[in-house]
């Protein structure tokens, strides 16, 4: 042990320094102020002063005693009503320290009282517990011998047994003889370690008035404590601690202040949210928002400005951010290194259906391709890059037809020249006025294609004249766009279309950087059953290579294979060059950005955040569209819907397709796309063509075999189709047939009232001539007066002369008998009508 102070010793045993200082002096140690060292020695020769100061020899104990305590059980009685009892014997033994000569030192008579007194002790438990042993077994046999005279007596005398007899049937209802034994006998047992406790009390003869004792147990520190007490140089004892009475108090305390906290703000939030950030209850805040006028639940979608007044409203600070502020992340991210370098132009291949644009391009690319096209139309997006002559160019062929709108409006966006193509035999069109305005809009020059140069009727005169009406105006006239005289059969003027393009693309100074990150557009994507998701990208900077993780969209992957237009796999493509990869994990909408980034944690983070954004835009639209139409349609008959489930072979026409079917119908019918998709009908669609009790439509796709077996066992429609123009005929017949059929009414004749009788069998009757048509009697009729309509109803009789008729012509005389009218005067007119039904179309 390490030596102490005489402070630190005085602390340690708690008693005041100039006391223990007194001691130690008195003890023969030369120590004089707090801050002398003590040794152990020292302690031990303080120790040893103080013990035979009270009494007690110096050295260490001579004695051991040890303790065992040992249960066993005593079972008394029998059969099933046995007791048991428990026994406890403790046995105590006291070994002596021998001397020099190996002989034990005769124990004190202190030790000799304690062992007596404990064998008394074991001996009179054991007495007691045999005596209840005794009792009980007593008093059970002495029940018993009563219950069997009870029997006895009720077989003798039966009539006696009616009388109340009292009977003891437990030995616990007998008269115990000894209440004070029997008392103590049903005390709770005390513990083994109170009852020795209690024998140590009752032994230990009581302290002198000095209050010295001997303590001679505990290591050198605990035996100077117990030594010492407060008088006389003593010292005193260390106080105890006090045990708690009541419960323990828990150590959170209640704010005296409300809480005010930092609540981050988007373009958006649902109620939910908000309520999580401000730490209260969703209750609370849609508590709030009812006062404020506003109706919402607890997945509304609030604006920032409601919940701005909403948080200032429950006391807090708001905080505005950006919703983007991932995006602007992940665009700061992409950096490129070096200078940027010329690039190949994209061209976009635009006009009216079947003025020959993919034949102008299929005689650039020496290909057939608009044989593939279903109806001989483009249906879908398609990219290719050309090596010419006079350099690589990369064309981009759009439809035609007016559903692919949105299909022109992206190529527009995403191409620096467009090629209008306009048949000369033709003119301008609808679809050609709408190129125009998209190309216009992106700020793209126009390059005109006047295409079918080689038929007998072609005017290009005309053509331009029409062209300059809608402000594309010819170079010859004083404008800035070229025409191009060309056919797609022959190849004339091919060479000088292509070196419009490049002149147009040398103008414009087109650069992009070959090296880094590819980042571009997405043209098309579509679901393939046995490759997956692929889609159609757009490389517009940096450098496409396999392996790379892309993300487009909410959609994410890695670049499993990379393919050109033909189908061949390459290792990596650069700007302007249109390929096809496999490996995301969804198909992209068409027109979307493209960017390769760093690691798979980032893509799948932002496409998280972009479909949750997606997702509350769209929750927001829905409660919007609810709130607006909560009254629209009071008074209003309830439309019919025609419930379909779409899927398409790629993403572009599926859009176009259901743009197109969302335009259909009127005020009583319309058209309701229940799911739409891309890929083949599965089990799935079909379900739920069964639950929603919808038409299943196949644009270019075809249904699995399981998907085949719902369709047939629930007998539901499913139609093909591959091309737009048959699929929209359809859904317009279909439609036509859920409208309510047009009534029109046909007067079929006119009959004037002469004169009015009074009959007893048919009450009053008119006498009219027939001067228009022929009057029915099935049929109904309207009583005129003046010209103006007085009744509407049905005949009652049509009679001429004495028959009943069915009908009465032109020229004739009948009595007519109206129902449930008296009214009829002389010169009425009686009008006959028919009702007939219609068919009605959806224009």
């Amino acid at each position: 042990m390490a030596d102490v102070t005489v402070q630190q010793l005085a602390d340690n045993i708690g008693t005041p320094v100039d006391r223990l200082l007194k001691q130690m002096a008195e003890a023969g140690l030369k120590h004089a102020s707090a801050d002398d060292a003590v040794t152990d020695s020292e302690k031990q020769t303080l120790l040893t002063y103080l013990k035979t100061s009270h009494g007690a020899k110096a050295g260490e104990p001579n004695k051991i005693t040890l303790k065992r305590k040992v249960t066993t059980q005593l079972k008394a009685g029998g059969g099933g009503k046995g007791k048991t009892v428990n026994i406890e014997v403790r046995k105590k033994r006291t070994y002596m320290k021998r001397d020099a000569t190996g002989e034990a030192t005769a124990p004190p008579a202190e030790a000799k009282r304690e062992d007596q007194l404990q064998r008394e002790e074991e001996q009179r438990k054991l007495e007691e517990a045999q005596q209840r042993v005794q009792e009980e077994k007593r008093l059970a046999e002495e029940a018993a011998k009563r219950k069997a005279e009870e029997a006895r007596q009720k077989e003798k005398t039966p009539a006696e047994s009616a009388e109340p007899v009292q009977t003891i049937t437990d030995p616990a209802d007998l008269p115990d003889p000894d209440a004070e034994a029997k008392r103590a006998r049903h005390k709770p047992k005390k513990s083994a370690d109170e009852e020795a406790e209690e024998r140590r009390k009752a032994k230990k003869p009581k302290p002198a008035a000095s209050g010295k004792q001997d303590r001679g147990k505990g290591n050198r520190h605990q035996q100077i404590m117990g030594l010492m007490d407060d008088d006389g140089g003593s010292g005193r004892r260390r106080p105890k601690r006090k045990k708690s009475t009541g419960q323990r108090e828990h150590q959170f305390q209640q704010p005296t202040a409300p809480l005010v906290r930092e609540v981050k703000l988007g373009e958006n939030i649902n109620v939910q949210d908000l309520a999580h950030q401000m730490s209260v209850k969703p209750a609370e805040v849609v508590k709030i928002l009812f006062k404020m006028g506003v109706m919402a639940t607890i997945n509304q979608v609030l604006d920032q400005d409601t919940a701005i007044l909403v948080t200032e409203e429950m006391g807090h600070r708001y905080v505005t951010v950006s919703d983007n502020a991932m995006e602007e992340d992940l665009n700061a991210s992409i950096t490129y290194l070096g200078d940027k370098t010329a690039r190949a132009p994209v061209v976009t291949v635009m006009g009216h259906v079947d003025h020959g644009k993919t034949s102008l391009l299929d005689y650039i690319r020496r290909t057939k391709v608009a044989a593939g096209e279903s109806g001989g139309i483009t249906q879908h997006i398609g990219a290719y890059h050309v090596e010419t002559d006079h350099g690589m160019v990369t064309f981009l062929d759009t439809p035609g037809h007016e559903a692919f709108t949105a299909m022109r409006a992206r190529g527009a966006q995403s191409t620096d020249v467009v090629i209008l193509v306009v048949a000369a035999d033709d003119g301008v069109m609808p679809q050609t006025e709408e190129a125009i305005q998209h190309a216009k809009a992106g700020g793209v020059p126009i390059v005109v294609a006047v295409n079918k140069m080689d038929k007998e009727g072609a005017d290009p005169e005309r053509v331009t004249s029409e062209l300059a009406a809608k402000q594309v105006v010819p170079e010859e006239w004083g404008g800035d766009t070229q025409f191009i005289k060309v056919s797609a059969h022959t190849g004339e003027g091919i060479d000088a279309l292509i070196d419009a393009v490049l002149l147009q693309s040398e103008i414009l100074e087109l650069t992009a950087y070959a090296e880094g990150p590819a980042k571009g557009v997405v043209i098309e994507s579509k679901l393939d059953k046995g490759r997956g998701a692929v889609s159609t990208l757009l490389v517009q900077n940096g450098r496409l290579k396999q392996g790379d993780i892309v993300l487009a969209g909410d959609a994410t992957g890695r670049v499993r294979a990379l393919l050109d237009e033909a189908g061949k796999s390459i290792e990596e493509a650069g700007p302007s060059i249109p390929v096809e990869i496999l490996g995301l994990d969804g198909t992209p909408e068409a027109g979307e950005e493209f960017v390769v980034v760093e690691s798979d944690k980032q893509a799948r983070e932002v496409a998280e955040h972009r479909r949750d954004r997606a997702r509350e835009q769209e929750l927001a639209k829905q409660q919007a569209a609810k709130l607006d139409n909560l009254f629209a349609g009071m008074g209003k008959g309830e439309s019919t819907a025609l419930n379909i489930v779409l899927k398409a072979d790629v993403r572009g026409s599926l859009e176009a397709l259901q743009a197109q079917l969302a335009g259909l119908g009127n005020e009583e019918v319309r058209v309701n796309v229940v799911s739409g998709g891309v890929g083949g009908i599965s089990e799935s669609d079909a379900n739920l063509a069964v639950t929603a009790n919808a038409v299943i439509l196949g644009f270019n796709v075809r249904a699995t075999g399981q998907a085949r077996e719902i369709i047939e066992k629930n007998g539901l429609d499913l139609r093909y189709y591959n091309v737009i123009y048959d699929l929209l005929d359809d859904i317009k017949s279909a439609l036509s047939g859920m409208l309510s059929p047009e009534l029109r009414e046909e007067i079929v004749g006119l009959a004037e009232v002469r004169d009015v009788f009074n009959s007893p069998k048919f009450g009053q009757v008119a006498g009219c001539m027939v001067i228009e048509g022929t009057v029915h009697r099935n049929k109904k009729i309207r009583v005129l007066r003046d010209e103006v309509v007085i009744y509407e109803g049905e005949l009652e009789s049509l009679r001429r002369f004495k028959d009943d008729v069915q009908d009465v012509r032109q020229g004739m005389e009948c009595g007519i008998g109206v129902r449930n009218y008296k009214d009829v005067k002389a010169g009425d007119k009686i009008e006959v009508f028919d009702v007939k039904e219609f068919a009605r179309t959806i224009e």
